[in-house]
Parts: structure tokens; sequence; C-alpha cells
């Protein structure tokens, strides 16, 4: 008994040592305190101009983020709020209409179910691709996954996390601290199309 409660709070004094150099993901996407919704590959636009019904269309958006409008041609949508979209439909479309009045809804949002989901690749029991949920950390998603195996390199997983550019950036992770020491430093908070991925050991 006296070996077992040693253990536990030898890993206690363990869990509380802070990580050097823990970079922290930005987050991105909709703005928590504004509500903004982006618009995302998939969903379905209805762009009126008043007072010009030929101009007015339903519209999807394609996979390479854009959408085709009459006169505008291709506009990118991707990662646009519907006013700002409206904006600069409104900005191309001044060559050839007078003082066009512009709004763009988002009829049909894209399913999230899909679109939004976070992964877990590599030397894990079982590599998932889930739906995101509010509140989902790293230890969620790793532990869904049924852990790491015994060959894994815990700490040198990733988190790969695209930037408002949308650029994949990679930010370390020490799951061997979190799972074993309780040390929970890098257990971030997840966003949607988060990919962790766990290298396996060099022997």
């Amino acid at each position: 008994m006296k070996t077992i409660a040693y253990l536990v709070v030898l890993l206690a004094l363990v869990g509380c040592t802070p990580l050097s150099k823990v970079v922290v993901p930005p987050t991105n996407g909709t703005n928590p305190e504004k509500g903004d919704y982006l618009i995302g590959v998939g969903d379905q636009l209805s762009i009126k101009v008043w007072r010009n019904p030929e101009l007015s269309i339903a519209v999807p958006v394609r996979p390479d983020g854009r959408i085709s409008t009459p006169l505008v041609g291709d506009i990118i949508a991707l990662d646009k709020t519907p006013e700002e979209l409206a904006e600069v439909v409104k900005a191309k479309l001044q060559k050839y209409v007078r003082n066009p009045e512009v709004t763009v809804i988002v009829v049909g949002p894209r399913g999230e179910e899909y679109t939004d989901r976070v992964r877990v690749i590599g030397a894990v029991a079982a590599p998932r691709s889930l739906p995101y949920q509010e509140g989902m950390t790293v230890l969620d998603l790793v532990l869904e996954a049924g852990g790491v195996t015994e060959f894994a390199a815990g700490n040198r997983a990733l988190l790969y996390r695209a930037d408002e550019n949308g650029q994949k950036k990679a930010y370390p992770l020490h799951l061997d601290e979190i799972l074993l020491k309780g040390n929970m430093a890098t257990n971030f908070p997840l966003q949607p199309l988060d990919v962790i991925t766990v290298p396996e050991r060099v022997f």
C-alpha cells in the first residue's frame, strides 16, 4: 500500500511540472464573440441583386472555394461571411449595374458531420476520423482512437491546423506527458479539420 501511495504522489508531482517551449496553436474560423458564419465548401448560397432578377442566382460553393455568378464570373467565397461576399459581388457588379444592392444568404449550410471533422492517424490503436464536437481536446481524440500503441513516440506527436490563410502548420504535442504523467500543457482544445499524427519510435 505504501508503494502505491508513493507512486500516486510521485505522478502527481511530475504531472505538475511545466513543459518548456509549449507552442499554443491559434484558433480560427467562426468568431465566437461576433458569431459570424464563415462560408464553406458545399454551402448553398442565394445571391439576390435588387431589381435585377436575371443576376439573382442560387449557387453552391465549389471544392476550390469559388462560386460562379453572371457578369462577374468566378469569385472566392470560402471563409468569407455572407456580408463580406455581398460586398465583393457588389464591387464587381458596379462595372455593369448602377448602384447594385446585393444580399447573400446561406440557404443550405454544408453538412458539418462530413466537413467539420477531426482526425488522428499513425501509431494509435485505431486511427479515427470523427465529427467535431464543441469542447473536444487532444486527449479526447486520442482516447477515442484507443490510445497510442506500444511503439508510439508520443512526445513527437504533432497537431496540424490550418491558419487563417488556409496553410497547414504543425504544433508539437507531448502525448506521453499527457497519458503517463497527467501533464496537460499540450492538451489543446481542438478545432474542426485538426489532424493529429503520432509517429513510431526509431529503434
